[in-house]
């Protein structure tokens, strides 16, 4: 399900900068796990005690520190207190629902995303709200529960000493976008798949059952649009945020964002488009099955007019009806019957109405 707003009546007139969980609590327990590496090697370790994050405060390495849980205000409280982190911005953190956003403050950025994950064995999209806190060689990221989609960058720093080992948080910020970004473009040609084969199921056949699948795909894709719309306006934003914790060389990276939530947001609105055409398609298609119906049931009557009106009139009960006499009569009123079948088929044919 996409994230609508929903604003509980608890929260209402709730300052901006108190730090309250406002969202659905997905995890049980709060986990932070702690990435630090620099060009020598590599320490991952899982937090128990949140004073134990001041140390990477005058490391000379950069720290990710990831936080699976929101609902944990004391938590969240700390890391404000540990990293100079304004409470306005946390408080954003603590509203999974809140619309991507990019901001900037003192000592860093924030930005924060829908992230999306295709789950083959429910064959469903899972969203999680993704926040990041960019500071310097710093990065905090904040999910709603454990599991996410950034595996390959994990791997990206253990294995290769290469650009993400030295290029600073704002560049393991911009991995994380790029991959948050890829998994847009990878479900949405998963759903375009479906929906271009269902292009060729209606040509070949078109029924009830064919319809429930174009609402369906239509109600997945109208969710996505939800989320990924409003990441392009944030992405756009962050491009222009004009920050000193964006480091020039890494300029180019995050306008690389923005060509590819471009991609994605073309894509979304290609298989809308195609789904609106099926849809139209099924319509004539049941139309032209209709009208084909109703030219059938028309000939018959037209036919079935004449010859009716024949039986009728021989029907009538008059004393006076020479026909009736001879001998054969029968049989000529059934071969002029026949007679004005024949000559109205052809005549159907011949202006090719069936």
């Amino acid at each position: 399900m996409p994230y609508i707003p929903h604003k509980k009546k608890e929260d209402i007139g709730l300052s901006p900068y108190e730090l309250k969980f406002r969202g659905k609590k997905k995890a049980e327990d709060i986990r932070v796990q702690v990435i630090d590496f620099d060009l020598e090697g590599v320490r991952e370790t899982e937090i128990k005690d949140t004073g134990e994050l001041r140390k990477y405060l005058s490391s000379d390495s950069i720290t990710w520190i990831n936080v699976d849980g929101l609902h944990n205000e004391q938590i969240i409280r700390d890391l404000s207190d540990i990293f100079s982190i304004p409470a306005d911005i946390l408080s954003d953190v603590m509203e999974p629902s809140s619309r991507p956003q990019a901001e900037e403050f003192d000592n860093g950025f924030f930005v924060s995303i829908k992230m999306m994950e295709f789950n083959e064995k429910k064959n469903r999209v899972l969203v999680d709200n993704l926040s990041l806190i960019v500071m310097d060689k710093i990065l905090v990221t904040f999910q709603e529960e454990k599991g996410d989609v950034f595996e390959p960058v994990r791997e990206r720093i253990r294995k290769h000493k290469t650009k993400i080992r030295t290029s600073g948080s704002d560049y393991l910020a911009f991995t994380l976008l790029d991959v948050v970004i890829d998994n847009y473009i990878y479900i949405l040609g998963v759903y375009g798949e479906k929906v271009e084969t269902l292009e060729g199921k209606l040509i070949l056949d078109t029924n009830k059952e064919t319809l429930k699948i174009i609402n369906l795909f239509k109600h997945e894709l109208n969710n996505l649009r939800v989320d990924i719309k409003p990441a392009k306006e944030m992405i756009m934003g962050l491009v222009k945020l004009d920050t000193d914790f964006i480091q020039e060389e890494n300029e180019k990276h995050y306008k690389e964002l923005q060509d590819n939530i471009n991609q994605a947001v073309d894509l979304l609105d290609y298989y809308r488009e195609v789904l609106y055409d099926e849809l139209n398609m099924y319509h004539s298609s049941m139309s032209t099955k209709l009208n084909d119906t109703m030219t059938v049931l028309t000939i018959f009557s037209v036919i079935f007019i004449p010859l009716t009106f024949i039986v009728g009139v021989y029907g009538m009960n008059f004393d006076n009806f020479p026909e009736l006499h001879w001998k054969y009569g029968y049989f000529i009123v059934w071969g002029i019957m026949l007679l004005i079948v024949a000559g109205m088929i052809g005549y159907f044919k011949k202006r090719k109405w069936f």
